[in-house]
């Protein structure tokens, strides 16, 4: 899809969610992502074939209205024979109505599906743009829970978009065929009070437009609050899901801690907050109720009170009365959707609310970021990766002298195709750091670094990912199942030491789940035997794993005599086996009079 508007203000960073974009400027992100949507087609057909049948509908109501007037003047003269007529034709357009509602239910749910599909494709292809979901993680409460915005928020915004927008259209087609019909029934009567008489041209119309727009606007005082509540809701509602599914990951180290009581009360607080948001919700719908259902109840007898005039004076018959009252309480249903719709829509607009401010964080991202000490990238000689006076800043955005880091102490470094090299250094060292800023996801710091294509690198962080899916998929990630041939798979299995799951390869399963942390890294080394890269960049890979695997794994290295291998962090059983050149990292400490905001991460850093 393509890209925000022009002229869009920045939230890049937001740290809560953003009241301060209009409406209209919402609508139009969304519309922009719509009309650039695949299933743009589909729906525009779609809502053409719902346009026909509301018509159609309003057209068969319009008759059913006028079908009163016979069917209640055969009672009022207790014309037997013409109260059997008027069931009859009472069943043809009863079918008529039935067959139209059916069509337009399934109208209905079709495009809401396509609208759900169109919205969803969108922001997933924005969220992970080359960077862009692993910066959002540092851009504040945006970047929180992004599977809610994803999932659930996107879901119910393409649904409650959907509802909101028929039932719109509906009532103003509605409206606008029984104003006709109640200004024709109201029309010409004349009140008499004393002397004096006059006259008001479609009084019932005048009458109905009064009674609803005075419902409109104390539902709008009444309930004018629960668009920020119900942002508010959904926001509390993500957090708790996300405690439980973090607890539920983490469950076997909260066991061995016996943390259930901690994680308990944790857990206890995020319901409390929920709970609070919700009952403040609730007090919200009560007293809107207050309104609805009381305008609601008065419409029973508002209708027959305002045609009893014209009633009793002679000017309407008994039929007429009730095409009267059915025509008002059209036209009223029709001027009070937005009343009967006020709850519905304030969660409509509070879902709009968060997923344009999702989009609007991840479109609002540029490759380019104002630091004030970055690293420098450029393409190296073939076959060279050179370091050239890298320091490396320990926080995002500021420089080293004031927040601390670390540097590679030989100054100049060349590594050349095939080369084996360690980096390690202090203790103190946080030497994932550097993993991230070979892979250009970490570019605070100075100095310059020449790096080789990017196609013929990989970089095997110290946590293997493992997607859902086959095994098959697993080991091709992130190319297409079918890239290797099978031969080479079974192969690449066996000599990563995972003899036991070649039987199991196009099995579909949470493999992140039921392989243990040694087999999940053996997956990650099987990979690299497919790939056959001519540079590998390790993060503490070989670390805590049991010394028959890392044995394995020496071997699986020990296969690739050609690539160069580059390994951050402190393995005796790749010193003894290739005797790399060791590089060596030291601590650069700030300035004592700096003022140190927050400590260097230990997990994959926020991407920058």
């Amino acid at each position: 899809m393509a890209d925000d508007l022009e002229g869009r203000p920045s939230i890049q960073g937001q740290d809560r969610v953003g009241y301060d974009l209009s409406l209209g400027y919402r609508l139009r992100v969304m519309f922009s992502a719509f009309w650039h949507s695949p299933v743009r087609g589909r729906v525009l057909v779609i809502a053409l074939a719902l346009i026909a049948i509301i018509l159609a509908t309003a057209y068969a109501t319009v008759i059913l209205n006028q079908w009163n007037a016979p069917f209640y003047d055969s009672i009022a003269r207790r014309d037997l024979r013409g109260f059997f007529h008027q069931l009859k034709v009472f069943a043809l357009i009863a079918g008529m109505l039935l067959l139209l509602n059916v069509v337009q239910a399934w109208l209905n749910q079709m495009t809401a599906l396509y609208m759900r599909e169109g919205l969803t494709r969108d922001l997933v292809n924005q969220w992970l743009q080359r960077k862009r979901a692993l910066r959002l993680s540092a851009s504040g409460l945006i970047g929180v829970n992004p599977d809610q915005r994803l999932h659930e928020d996107a879901r119910n915004l393409a649904e409650s978009t959907t509802s909101l927008m028929i039932g719109l259209v509906q009532a103003t087609i509605l409206l606008i065929s029984f104003i006709g019909v109640l200004w024709d029934l109201s029309s010409g009567f004349v009140f008499h009070f004393g002397t004096r008489s006059f006259s008001i041209p479609g009084y019932m119309v005048w009458a109905a437009i009064f009674y609803a727009a005075s419902a409109s606007i104390l539902s709008q005082l009444v309930g004018r609050k629960l668009v920020k509540l119900n942002a508010d809701r959904f926001s509390k509602e993500a957090e708790l899901r996300f405690a439980l599914m973090h607890a539920n990951e983490n469950m076997p180290a909260i066991t061995v801690a016996r943390g259930e009581e901690n994680e308990q009360q944790r857990i206890n607080t995020d319901i409390s907050a929920v709970l609070a948001v919700i009952k403040r919700v609730a007090m919200a719908n009560v007293n809107l109720t207050w309104v609805s259902a009381g305008y609601g109840w008065l419409v029973v007898v508002i209708p027959i009170i305002v045609a009893a005039p014209a009633y009793f004076s002679g000017g309407l018959t008994f039929g007429q009365l009730m095409v009267s009252v059915g025509a008002f309480n059209q036209v009223n249903t029709a001027l009070r959707w937005y009343v009967a719709n006020f709850g519905p829509i304030a969660e409509w607009r509070a879902t709009l609310m968060r997923v344009t401010d999702f989009r609007q964080a991840l479109t609002s991202m540029s490759d380019e970021i104002n630091l004030r000490g970055t690293i420098s990238y450029e393409h190296s000689a073939p076959g060279t990766l050179t370091l050239d006076h890298v320091r490396v800043a320990s926080k995002i955005g500021e420089e080293i002298d004031q927040c601390g880091g670390f540097r590679v102490h030989e100054n100049a470094v060349t590594i050349r195709a095939g080369e084996k090299v360690m980096i390690n250094g202090d203790h103190n060292v946080n030497r994932k750091l550097l993993f991230l800023a070979l892979s250009e996801l970490w570019p605070c710091g100075g100095g310059k670094i020449g790096l080789p294509p990017q196609d013929d690198m990989l970089f095997v962080p110290q946590s293997a990912y493992i997607p859902g899916g086959s095994l098959r998929e697993a080991l091709a990630f992130p190319e297409p199942a079918d890239t290797y041939q099978t031969r080479d798979v079974v192969a690449a299995l066996e000599k990563a030491g995972l003899h036991s799951l070649v039987s199991r390869l196009d099995s579909r399963a949470r493999w992140d789940k039921l392989l243990d942390s040694d087999e999940q890294r053996a997956i990650g080394f099987a990979r690299l035997l497919l790939v056959q890269p001519k540079w590998i960049v390790f993060d503490e890979v070989l670390e805590g794993m049991e010394p028959e695997w890392q044995s394995t794994m020496m071997e699986v290295l020990t296969s690739m005599p050609d690539a160069a291998m580059i390994y951050i962090g402190r393995s005796d059983v790749y010193v003894e086996t290739f005797k790399p050149r060791i590089l060596h990292l030291e601590a650069l400490h700030a300035k004592p009079e700096a003022k140190v905001v927050a400590k260097a991460p230990n997990a994959p850093a926020p991407a920058l």
